[in-house]
């Protein structure tokens, strides 16, 4: 492969002759060959439409001339649409402020809108006109968060909880024996059950929101340090503007540019919101591989749709793959809130210094979970069957109905019951007509579990 010379203010170096970046990114490729991860495509998208957004500012403000202005439009409209990929292969783990992110960008853009215009275009005297790395990337942070929030996670956990729901209410005639402590407890409907379930996501969704509210409170504009230098008075707003009738959402300008460039809370609360999300759909998947488990040895409440087979060795065997990956994003998610978390801290003065790893983890867990609530609602909550022959043999046997007994005989008299029932491996009601007064008839009523499971 040829190489060709390219400039910056450090000297000269080589750069592969069919490479569109130049120098800076170059720079940042030889010096970090750290994970061979690169930041996510919402990102260089995200990127790209901030670029696109302070051309058409700059044009209207008439501080850009028009063919530059409409050049790096065009240009950066090329890879909104998901093209030259490959020539943003800076590694995450680069400068806290994302700078070599930012210079690739604009040596690009630079590239290929010298190629449309016929004025020079310059990648920090043009594509970077009004801006530094320092707003430019905490905006493209949030707004690459925010728009994968609005078009991809809150419809994927909207249809994972409306699935539940339906899933609830098809399931409110069969009754099961409760647990805590993972101990036979008092009945409840399994649609009792998947309503819980369905309002934890519920409640996901509305943390989500408003974690949005400040996420889509925007940097661009702050420029080296919060107080706007090099931006025209009016780029903030009008770019805050542009970008919301351009995405159809709401951005605004941040109260405090400061604010915006030397910390990351938002993206914090955000993913600490994520997070929780996470701890929901964990405890969703454990649940539903207990009550899958069998299915001859375990409790085999219900039947997940088989996937796959399950074992290399063992034929037959079929396991719950879909909770299983659930449980693995919940535990990845958690992991990326605690780098997001120290990375949140690392804000010195007036600038955070590790947003090139805030945004790569933020917009992972976006994209794992946005991914795994529709696999779960899909191919594990929607179709599984119940198991009512199994419901009903536990119900029958389980002692712990005899709570119900408490007000009439008392809790003493009731624990003796249950003990002899347990000892006896015998169902509730035959042991209570034995040792009370209480007719069958009246047993029948009292220990009914389809009525002592609406409370």
């Amino acid at each position: 492969m040829t190489d060709r010379i390219e400039k910056d203010s450090m000297g000269s170096l080589n750069v592969p002759e069919d490479a569109l970046y130049g120098a800076q990114t170059q720079r940042a490729i030889n010096n970090f060959p750290i994970s061979g991860l690169v930041l996510p495509p919402a990102f260089i998208k995200t990127l790209a439409l901030i670029k696109q957004t302070a051309a058409k500012v700059n044009n209207d403000l008439q501080v850009l001339k028009l063919a530059q202005g409409e050049a790096i439009i065009q240009a950066a409209e090329t890879v909104i649409q998901g093209e030259h990929a490959a020539q943003f292969p800076i590694d995450v783990f680069q400068t806290g402020s994302g700078t070599s992110t930012n210079m690739n960008m604009n040596e690009v853009l630079a590239h290929l809108a010298s190629e449309i215009s016929v004025e020079a275009i310059g990648a920090n005297d043009h594509v970077n006109m009004g801006q530094s790395s320092n707003d430019v990337i905490p905006t493209a942070i949030h707004i690459s968060a925010a728009l994968e929030c609005h078009r991809e996670l809150l419809p994927a956990l909207n249809h994972l909880a409306t699935t539940i729901e339906t899933k609830a209410q098809a399931c409110e005639q069969h009754t099961k024996t409760g647990r805590t402590h993972l101990m036979d407890a008092m009945p409840m409907t399994l649609g009792q059950e998947l309503g819980a379930w369905a309002l934890q996501i519920r409640n996901g969704i509305e943390r989500i929101n408003s974690a949005l509210v400040r996420v889509q409170k925007i940097a661009q504009g702050g420029t080296a340090v919060g107080t706007g230098i090099n931006a025209h008075p009016d780029f903030a707003e009008k770019f805050a503007n542009s970008i919301s009738e351009s995405t159809g959402v709401n951005f605004t300008p941040n109260d405090s540019f400061f604010e915006s460039l030397s910390c990351q809370d938002a993206m914090v609360e955000l993913s600490g919101q994520l997070k929780t999300i996470a701890v929901s759909l964990m405890k969703i998947a454990n649940d539903l591989r207990w009550m899958n488990s069998g299915p001859l040895a375990g409790l085999g409440e219900i039947a997940l749709t088989a996937l796959q087979p399950g074992s290399s060795i063992m034929p037959g065997k079929v396991n719950p793959v879909i909770p299983e990956a659930t449980a693995m994003v919940a535990a990845q998610v958690i992991g990326n809130d605690a780098t997001i978390t120290i990375a949140g801290q690392s804000g010195s003065f007036q600038l955070n210094v590790m947003l090139p790893v805030i945004a790569y983890n933020i917009l992972q867990s976006i994209e794992i979970v946005t991914n795994i609530s529709t696999a779960l609602a899909n191919d594990a909550i929607a179709d599984f069957t119940v198991r009512t022959d199994n419901l009903e043999h536990a119900l029958a046997r389980n002692p712990i109905l005899v709570t119900a007994l408490n007000p009439i005989i008392g809790y003493e008299k009731a624990a003796e019951i249950a003990k002899a029932a347990y000892k006896q491996a015998r169902p509730i009601i035959d042991v209570a007509a034995e040792m009370t007064a209480l007719s069958r008839e009246q047993l029948e009523k009292l220990l009914d579990p389809k009525i002592l499971a609406q409370g």
